[in-house]
């Protein structure tokens, strides 16, 4: 019997906050500050306001359960990694800006793992870096080309891996069969993501948050979120009378369910992504194919892969892949889709054949939120006290903590390095209409598993992938 998500299954215990009951408001709130979603924007963004000003008065408003969506569903990358490459966003904003923006982003690793040391959560943080494998030679050209754009932007710590015996040290490293070569970014770390994101809600109640689950909020206006509780008991669920949040700041922390809602509907594509998870394997097996607690990887094809070792030594391993629904529809059923868990099943394979044997125990997923320029951002307006973060492509474990503390600062009037940051109030063009939205989006993915196909036939880079770049966010 192969269960649903591993990390809430494993992490049901986590700090006892996994199935802890909080239930929806009695009655109208009146707070300074009304965030809409229970997902790690919304988390990081009351906890540094609670930090920043213990005085303010904070709700959070969750439809379902903290860490619901994909902030406890996720792959576990805590990476430096934005949805924006930094050559686009130095083309858009300068030298400078995009230098900045990347090592705001390796600061954020570093700052996960200081608040989870300091708060006592335990998620599993491991900084051990992303390996991106290169298969081919074509692969092998984009490795390089990675370490030599960092170069560019003065990263210096990206490292090029050689698996020629001719060549470098990296030669005698366990790795996938058939990897010719590997691009190494240590500014990433493992972690386990129902951990942290449960961990994070205890410690912001502690700091005088309110959390508020089952409260689905319908509407907004500057200084008022209108919401309505769902009250849930064994057997049954009643919808308990409507209310209404005064509020001087609202923060939307929706991710890709704010595609559900009319504030912002098609500002943001939802696309599913989804994982499986293997049974515990042997540390002789880590050892043979070279990853250490810590490590997560990839690798260049155009159909997304990623991976990790998981604290209990299982492979956590998930990727694009399904198919975006119509209208921009959220449902259950669409975290379970055979043919891309065989995919998933079939690629870890191919990659590990010593990984074959081990049972896959866990399969789920669930939808990530996708801007149409594929640019993450953090907004504030301050006439009307609305905020907003998300966007982030996958990308956003450790982006919604950068989100939080942007949008800390944002409302509080603070002028900081972070407020100047490239993705600083980037709104980004809505999606097209019915039926262009499903025709595009799909065309998309599709897109990029023809490119790998085309790509291993010819041995020469994808005319598909760079015709439809614009559409997967090259």
């Amino acid at each position: 019997m192969i269960a649903n998500n591993y990390w809430a299954e494993s992490g049901a215990s986590a700090d006892g906050e996994a199935g802890r009951l909080r239930p929806p408001p009695v009655s109208d709130l009146d707070v300074d500050v009304c965030i809409v979603g229970g997902g790690l924007t919304g988390l990081w963004t009351a906890y540094y306001l609670a930090k920043a000003d213990p005085s303010l008065s904070i709700a959070i408003l969750e439809k379902e359960t903290v860490g619901f969506g994909a902030s406890g569903r996720n792959g576990g990358w805590c990476s430096a990694l934005f949805p924006r490459s930094a050559a686009s966003l130095e083309r858009a904003y300068g030298f400078d800006r995009a230098v900045a923006m990347r090592r705001a982003m390796v600061d954020t690793v570093t700052e996960v793992g200081r608040v989870s040391a300091a708060e006592g959560i335990d998620c599993d943080f491991a900084r051990g870096g992303t390996i991106t494998y290169a298969m081919n030679e074509l692969q092998v050209e984009s490795a390089r080309a990675d370490v030599d754009e960092a170069k560019h932007f003065g990263v210096d710590e990206l490292e090029y891996w050689d698996f020629d015996p001719a060549h470098a040290h990296y030669a005698g490293r366990g790795h996938p069969v058939g990897a010719r070569a590997a691009a190494f970014d240590p500014a990433c770390a493992r972690l386990h993501p129902a951990k942290l994101v449960h961990g994070l809600a205890r410690v912001v109640e502690s700091l005088g948050v309110r959390i508020y689950e089952h409260t689905e909020v319908t509407s907004w206006l500057p200084n008022f979120v209108n919401f309505r509780g769902h009250q849930v008991s064994p057997g049954f669920e009643a919808i308990a009378a409507p209310g209404v949040a005064a509020t001087n700041q609202i923060v939307i922390a929706t991710e890709a369910y704010g595609s559900q809602l009319p504030g912002v509907g098609r500002r943001i594509l939802p696309l599913y992504s989804l994982m499986i998870a293997t049974e515990p394997l042997s540390d002789d097996f880590w050892d043979s194919v070279g990853l250490e607690h810590g490590n997560t990887f990839s690798d260049y094809r155009h159909l997304l892969i990623y991976g990790q070792r998981t604290a209990d030594n299982r492979f956590a391993f998930g990727g694009r892949g399904a198919r975006y629904h119509w209208g921009s529809s959220i449902h259950p059923s669409y975290d379970q889709v055979e043919r891309v868990f065989s995919h998933l099943s079939d690629t870890l394979t191919e990659l590990f054949p010593d990984a074959a044997a081990a049972e896959v125990t866990h399969r789920w997923g669930g939808p990530i939120g996708v801007p149409r320029d594929w640019h993450a951002s953090a907004g504030h307006n301050p006439k009307t006290g609305v905020s907003f973060a998300g966007g982030y492509v996958g990308d956003g474990l450790s982006t919604t903590n950068l989100a939080g503390r942007t949008l800390s600062d944002l409302i509080t009037g603070r002028h900081t390095e972070l407020t100047r940051l490239p993705w600083v109030n980037h709104l980004s063009p809505r999606w097209e209409p019915e039926p262009l939205r499903f025709i595009g989006a799909n065309l998309g993915l599709t897109s990029a598993s023809v490119a790998d196909h085309e790509e291993r036939m010819t041995g020469r880079s994808s005319l598909t992938a760079r015709l439809l770049g614009p559409l997967t966010g090259h």
